[in-house]
């Protein structure tokens, strides 16, 4: 990994997620999940003019409103709740192009299901599984849907995993906690 890429790229800065509605989705991840609202904004929009086609590639008439949320020590989740005439308001599956889901590094697997599985907006699917080959080998985890649509996968992985044995790169994690934040004081 050079530091002369071309893109000159430092870090990912967010991951960005469509919401059908922002209250709703900010109370999730702030209650369920312990992130933290950084700011809200809008709605925003161009009623005059085509900027949002231009922009962001969705239809000349939408708007959105936003919220930024700081996840645990390393993730800002940018949070999008847009009002569009085409908008699909399907969520996608997670065999879908342009699906995603989220993933957890947990402490105590169990813990996490019985807090998540207690929830009115959370079903959990089947699991826990544990892989027993392969480069994850060992890492156990399951996937839950919270009713809005996200696919959220809480994990527990081995200090080393097998296909550590054939690089030198490494996944990142575990953090020392949640709220570890890193030092930018410099």
């Amino acid at each position: 990994m050079g530091t002369n890429h071309p893109l000159t790229a430092q870090n990912v800065h967010h991951i960005g997620l469509t919401v059908p509605d922002l209250d709703q989705a900010v109370e999730f991840f702030v209650d369920a999940i312990d992130c933290d609202v950084l700011y809200r904004k809008g709605p925003f929009g161009d009623p005059d003019g085509d900027s949002m086609e231009r922009r962001l590639d969705v239809h000349p008439d939408a708007t959105a409103s936003l919220a930024m949320l700081r996840c645990g020590p390393t993730l800002n989740l940018e949070l999008f709740e847009w009002d569009a005439p085409d908008q699909d308001e399907t969520p996608p599956k997670n065999s879908d192009i342009g699906a995603m889901h989220l993933a957890l590094h947990v402490d105590d697997l169990d813990v996490a299901i019985h807090e998540l599985a207690d929830r009115d907006d959370v079903t959990m699917l089947d699991g826990p599984q544990t892989n027993e080959d392969g480069p994850t080998a060992g890492l156990t985890y399951i996937y839950c849907r919270v009713e809005w649509g996200l696919y959220l996968e809480l994990l527990e992985a081995p200090e080393k995993m097998p296909y550590a044995d054939d690089t030198n790169e490494q996944l990142y994690g575990p953090a020392p906690s949640w709220t570890s934040r890193p030092d930018h004081s410099d």
